[in-house]
């Protein structure tokens, strides 16, 4: 084979596979927001069972430095949970996600995150945090393992991180 057809052929071959990540990259990516939808979703309806179900039973969250078992975690925020889902407090979360890196069933995730919540008449409370989010793709379900909430963000930080999920 001549070199110049054996360069193409090498060229065609590597950009096949590259062709068909990108498209798989697209379907990993909407599965994705789909897990941070749901994130969403379950804070927002005070869903504490829904919202435990997104993480792996082994996972580890590290607040602001702290490190607990989601677990733990989630025994620190179920009266939260339960004042939402009884319409004690309305609360939400939204996402930003700035970087990600994927694969079929691992992925890396990292954003702000834009937490608020409110008392029926009363004054809304926001929290924004640079977080980090590991998680593994199991029995078809996307499980967070490690969630690492690290520093507080600002609102110019949220303005830049773009638009949200």
């Amino acid at each position: 084979m001549k070199p110049l057809c054996s360069l193409a052929l090498s060229l065609l071959l590597f950009a096949l596979p590259a062709a068909a990540y990108a498209q798989s990259n697209d379907a990993l990516s909407r599965e994705l927001d789909a897990y941070w939808g749901e994130v969403s979703r379950t804070v927002g309806a005070g869903d504490a069972a829904g919202y435990g179900a997104l993480y792996h039973p082994d996972a580890v969250v590290v607040t602001l430095g702290r490190t607990q078992l989601i677990s733990d975690a989630l025994a620190g925020w179920q009266q939260g949970f339960d004042d939402t889902a009884a319409g004690r407090m309305h609360a939400g979360v939204e996402f930003r996600i700035t970087n990600r890196r994927a694969s079929a069933n691992a992925a890396f995730d990292t954003g702000i995150f834009r937490y608020v919540s409110r008392p029926p008449g009363g004054q809304e409370s926001v929290a924004m945090a640079h977080f980090e989010g590991l998680m593994v793709k199991k029995d078809g379900r996307w499980l967070m393992t490690m969630e690492n909430q690290k520093e507080t963000a600002t609102e110019a930080e949220w303005a830049a991180a773009g638009g949200g999920m």
